[in-house]
């Protein structure tokens, strides 16, 4: 009766989520032992509710009606599941930071992620996930969409920064954010820093 009862709590847990979330056994934690959730997990599997995207990750899948099929993970929650699995700080690099923010929909053959863990690889459909090991000291920012945005604009390159990418990133940003990425970033290079202020600022000139 008792694993019964943790079997619904965890289902009603992944349904709440919603289609489309990535989990491993951690995020059931609190519900039960580890075997009592790994069975479960594995129940569930077999029972084709949710889906094995990596050994100890799965995927509540989203239905797609126009291919009429099943939709793979979004690396973006693949990777931030393995970071809360292995209890990792992440920080996405180059094109993961564009996917992060929704400034490329286009999801490249490798995405990066710096990461205070081991250097690790993944394959994920046709897609390499990797983590690139880096000191905790090496960490420039204390807010971790400073981060990204820095990344996100870097890899964008100054002469391709339009008002609608500010507007993207503005958009992306929590108002409550705005002033501490603002602090977070000013010994930052002068036209990235420019152009954060136009995001956490408002500005309209440019």
């Amino acid at each position: 009766m008792m694993t019964q009862t943790i079997a619904d709590k965890a289902l009603a847990r992944i349904y709440g989520k919603g289609r489309g979330w990535t989990f491993s056994q951690v995020d059931f934690n609190d519900l039960g032992s580890r075997s009592a959730i790994d069975s479960i997990l594995q129940r569930l599997t077999k029972q084709e509710k949710i889906r094995r995207v990596l050994p100890g990750v799965y995927l509540y899948p989203r239905y797609s009606k126009l291919l009429e099929q099943e939709l793979g993970p979004e690396i973006r929650g693949v990777a931030e599941t393995l970071a809360r699995k292995f209890a990792w700080s992440i920080q996405p690099t180059g094109f993961a930071a564009l996917n992060y923010i929704g400034l490329s929909t286009q999801v490249p053959a490798q995405l990066v992620y710096t990461s205070d863990g081991p250097t690790r690889e993944y394959q994920i459909g046709k897609s390499t996930l990797r983590f690139k090991h880096a000191a905790p000291r090496k960490t420039k920012f204390r807010e971790f969409e400073s981060g990204i945005i820095v990344e996100a604009l870097q890899v964008l390159g100054q002469d391709r920064i339009t008002k609608q990418t500010i507007q993207k990133i503005r958009q992306w940003l929590p108002a409550s954010k705005r002033a501490r990425v603002l602090k977070d970033t000013k010994n930052i290079t002068d036209w990235i820093y420019h152009v954060i202020k136009q995001i956490c600022r408002e500005e309209s000139h440019g």
